[in-house]
């Protein structure tokens, strides 16, 4: 046993120095969370630009046109146009 302490303390110091590599602060566990985390958030930005364009159209074609202000009154509130007849079909289907 007294041949082998030199290995062992060489073993413990090799784990000694290995921890804080893996575990501790800055280690790899937590640089691939915040890989991970980096990645949801990019996705999320992903969607919300789109979004943000869809609603950017939105209003710049409700600004510019009235085809669009048209199409959501009588989508949204039921309008129509002097003169037209409002016709509407139940959809019965069981």
């Amino acid at each position: 046993m007294t041949r082998h302490w030199p290995a062992l303390l060489l073993v413990a110091l090799i784990a000694g120095l290995q921890y804080p590599l893996w575990l501790g602060k800055g280690g790899w566990l937590q640089a691939w969370e915040a890989g991970r985390a980096l990645d949801a958030q990019r996705d999320l930005n992903t969607r919300l630009e789109a979004r943000n364009a869809a609603l950017d159209a939105d209003v710049k074609d409700l600004k510019t046109g009235f085809d669009a202000v048209e199409e959501r009154a009588r989508a949204e509130l039921g309008l129509i146009k002097p003169g037209e007849v409002f016709v509407q079909i139940p959809n019965d289907k069981p």
